[in-house]
């Protein structure tokens, strides 16, 4: 079975599905495969989405990826200078 990735707003439903299914008294197992995940899976979305709402959810996936763009922009940067700064040297 090809893997599928969710995007956060499924995560975040699915997680709501397996609370209430928790509640009416499923085990973990079951409500995992009613998801059609893995007990793995499922502790690891409750960690990371657990408690949020979707709008939440999106922000956070948007700081991740500007997060990720400026530690790029910064490497990009650090290097240029390291290289100006031997080249400034004469050490080039």
């Amino acid at each position: 079975m090809p893997r599928k990735r969710f995007a956060a707003e499924e995560i975040i439903n699915k997680l709501r599905e397996a609370e209430v299914r928790l509640a009416k008294g499923e085990s973990v197992v079951e409500a995992c495969k009613q998801l059609g995940v893995t007990e793995q899976t499922f502790y690891r979305w409750r960690r990371e989405y657990g408690g949020l709402r979707i709008d939440q959810a999106r922000r956070l996936k948007e700081l991740e990826r500007e997060n990720g763009r400026l530690r790029h922009v910064v490497a990009d940067l650090t290097l240029d200078k390291q290289i100006l700064k031997e080249a400034a040297e004469g050490n080039f």
